[in-house]
Order: C-alpha cells, then sequence, then structure tokens
C-alpha cells in the first residue's frame, strides 16, 4: 500500500466498525415465506461488519494502513486501540516492510525557562513537529531537564529525576510513568530486549534499576562495579554498557585507602553488564585507548560507538566485543567538530544509531567564538558506518537546547 492518507477510507473504516442495530436485531425468516425473500433476509443478516473479524483477521487489516492515519484509527473503539498497541501490530507493519528508522530531537525546558513546561519534538529531518506538547502536570517542574531518551518499540521514554515520561512516536499521545527507585541525575540507561536499565548518576546506591512496560514498574536487578556520576549508557547484543563519568561514593574512597587515583581516571572507561547471566565484566574497566573522557555512546547493531573529547579535539571508537566479554577497540574517522571547538568554551554532544547503518550525533557548542561566527546552537553529523564517513544533517530549530536523540521505527 502506498504510504499515503487517503481521507474517504477512514470515514467507511469507523462507519464499518460500529454494528448496525437493524442487522443486530433482524429476526431469521419463518419457513412459510418465499425463498426469494428468505435469501435476502439471510444475506442482510449474515452481512459482517469489520467489527465482526476476528481479532487477527483485522490485525493484518489495520498493520497495512498509512502511517499518517494511524493516530485516527486509534480513536474509533476501544478494540481498535487495543489492537494498535499490541506488539503483534508492530511485528505485522515490520513484516510488510512499512516500518522505516525515524529519528526524534526532544527538547525539554530548564527550571530557569519562563514558560510552560512542554515537550518540543520534531523528526527528522525535522519536517514533522509534534511540538510543543504539554507535559502533564503530575511530572514536577524540572524533574526532566537532564533526562535520557530511551526508544521500546514505538515509545520514547524520557527518564529523569523522580519522573518518567512516555511519548508514543505513533499517535503523540504523553503520559506519565513510574519514576526510577533511587533519584539520578546524569546517569546511564538503555534498552535491552523490551525493558530499561538505568545505572549510575547516584552517590548513595550502586543499584542497577531494570524497568517494565507492561508492569509499569521498576526493579532492583544487580550492583554496579562502580558508581559513576555523568555516565551514558548503551546497549549492544543483549549487553548494557555504563560509559563514562567520575567515580562517586564508595569508588573514591576505596580509591583514597588504596593511594590510587583511579576515582579521577574512569571518564574514559566502560563497564559491561550482560543482561541475560545478570552478571558484569571481570577485572578492569575496558578503557578507550589514549585517554580522554566519554562524551556519547550509542550501540548499532553488535558494537558500540563512542566519543571521547581531547581537550579541542574529538575521537570517535568502535568497540569491537567478543567472546567472554573481550573485546578492542577500533580507531574510526572522528567528526569535524575541531573548528567549532576551542579553549574556554564548553561543547555537548548527545549519540544514537539511526537504524544499523548511520550514526546521528548531536552537538551543541557554547563558546565565544562560535557566538561571533554567528553559529547555530546545536548542529547535527551523521556517520555513515559502510562508508567511514561524516556528513552535515539539517540544522536544529534555533532555541532547541538540551535536546535528546532516539531513533523509533515508524
Amino acid at each position: 500500500m502506498a504510504e499515503t492518507c487517503n481521507p474517504r477510507r477512514l470515514p467507511w473504516l469507523m462507519k464499518s466498525c460500529i454494528p448496525d442495530p437493524r442487522r443486530e436485531t433482524a429476526k431469521l425468516p419463518s419457513g412459510n415465506r418465499h425463498p426469494s425473500a428468505v435469501d435476502a433476509t439471510v444475506a442482510a443478516v449474515a452481512s459482517p461488519s469489520i467489527s465482526s473479524l476476528p481479532d487477527d483477521l483485522l490485525l493484518e487489516i489495520l498493520s497495512r494502513v498509512p502511517h499518517p492515519s494511524i493516530p485516527s484509527l486509534s480513536l474509533v473503539c476501544r478494540r481498535f486501540t487495543f489492537l494498535l498497541d499490541s506488539p503483534a501490530f508492530f511485528a505485522l507493519r515490520r513484516s510488510h516492510g512499512l516500518l522505516r528508522p525515524a529519528l526524534h530531537a526532544l527538547s525539554l525546558p530548564s527550571p530557569s525557562d519562563l514558560c510552560p513546561a512542554s515537550l518540543c519534538l520534531l523528526s527528522f529531518a525535522w519536517d514533522l513537529p509534534f511540538g510543543p506538547i504539554p507535559i502533564p502536570a503530575e511530572i514536577p517542574d524540572g524533574s526532566l531537564a537532564h533526562a535520557r531518551a530511551v526508544t521500546l518499540g514505538r515509545s520514547i521514554y524520557l527518564i529523569g529525576r523522580g519522573a518518567t515520561l512516555r511519548f508514543d512516536a505513533w499517535t503523540g499521545a504523553v503520559s506519565s510513568r513510574s519514576p526510577t527507585l533511587f533519584p539520578r541525575k546524569k546517569f546511564a540507561a538503555a534498552a535491552i530486549a523490551g525493558r530499561i536499565y538505568v545505572a549510575g548518576g547516584a552517590a548513595r546506591t550502586s543499584a542497577v534499576e531494570e524497568y517494565d512496560p507492561d508492569l509499569d514498574a521498576w526493579r532492583v536487578v544487580g550492583d554496579v562495579p562502580r558508581r559513576r556520576y555523568g555516565c551514558v549508557g548503551a546497549a549492544a547484543a543483549g549487553v548494557f554498557y555504563v560509559i563514562g563519568g567520575l567515580i562517586v561514593g564508595r569508588g573514591v574512597e576505596d580509591s583514597a585507602r588504596a593511594g590510587r587515583l583511579d576515582a579521577h581516571v574512569w571518564a574514559g572507561t566502560m563497564d559491561t553488564y550482560e543482561v541475560e547471566t545478570g552478571s558484569w565484566g571481570r577485572g578492569r574497566a575496558a578503557a578507550v585507548p589514549g585517554g580522554g573522557c566519554v562524551v556519547g555512546a550509542c550501540g548499532a547493531g553488535s558494537h558500540v560507538y563512542v566519543l571521547a573529547s581531547h581537550a579541542v579535539e574529538v575521537s570517535f571508537w568502535r568497540w569491537e566485543a567478543g567472546k567472554g566479554r573481550r573485546g578492542d577497540w577500533a580507531r574510526l574517522e572522528p567528526p569535524p567538530v575541531s573548528g567549532h571547538l576551542g579553549l574556554g568554551g564548553a561543547a555537548r554532544f548527545c549519540c544514537s544509531a539511526l537504524g544499523e547503518d548511520k550514526i546521528v550525533a548531536l552537538v551543541h557548542v557554547s563558546s565565544d567564538a562560535a557566538r561571533r561566527r554567528g553559529s547555530a546552537e546545536g548542529f547535527v553529523l551523521v556517520y555513515d558506518i559502510a562508508s567511514g564517513e561524516w556528513n552535515r544533517g539539517p540544522d536544529l530549530p534555533t532555541g532547541f537546547r538540551r535536546a535528546s536523540l532516539a531513533c523509533v521505527e515508524c
């Protein structure tokens, strides 16, 4: 089916979903009526509406509806809403080749912004604006200012300090979800096998939490070997990577007693958590060659891609995972950002995989030199994994600050 919306089809679909009361109350004919009249009456009674179809057949029909019509379908009836939210609907659209990776940039106001709490969202290449979207009243002000964005199926979860927000990328619906058990800020988060995992960002706990979207509940599944603050998360091949940041809490105390400076050099390292076995990689955390501070990371396929900052330069690495949690680093072409960085300035990076063949990096530079050049607040770089080359992507609109990236199949 062509990916276009035919408005004439929706009214018919909505009308056919509502049972006809005349058919529901029609009586079967008595035996003394003319055969032709009997046939006509039986045909009228037996004529099915779409509501009489079994779920599997109705799902097959709905799965072929063009994407722009999906929000309208969810308003037809509760049965439609239930089927559209089912994993089977998502799987059928994928099997029909109707899903494609779509990158979303999400921006949230800071507590100092004098504007109503809202979610500003744009889809790659920023041509399908959804925002601003009002944030539910139960979400505390400022709790999502530094939220991590994680994708589960068709939904983007924004996980902040004491609050979680779910955004349905297909319908535009926004709803509040359960917050993490422990307050966290600048932590690692990633999705694996239909669950969300978070770690770090808290000095008083080393707990790793797992989120079940069906139950809307968090639970503790383990403890990190090093408590990190300012870390980032990534997922690949069933492994949760907790990368970068500074060691806080117990790790600092242990290092001080041992006379080491480990607490200050973990910014270029990562810990690996195998979800299936619930075990961490043994020994010292894997470190990015040449030092540097990890400023962005994401998983694509079976690999993890990492951006590391070295003063006014940025390097780009791929972690080649091997058996037994062993692996090695491969140096890749660095992103073309050296001309935008300088001493005395600051740069913020956010990474996301766009399918399994591209890496997208959002770069936000704040420096006197950038302001003199009239550069945009944020610019987008796209890395093609096959060719190993970076290209400039479409610029974000002015004022789109503190954006997070998330890829959803739409």
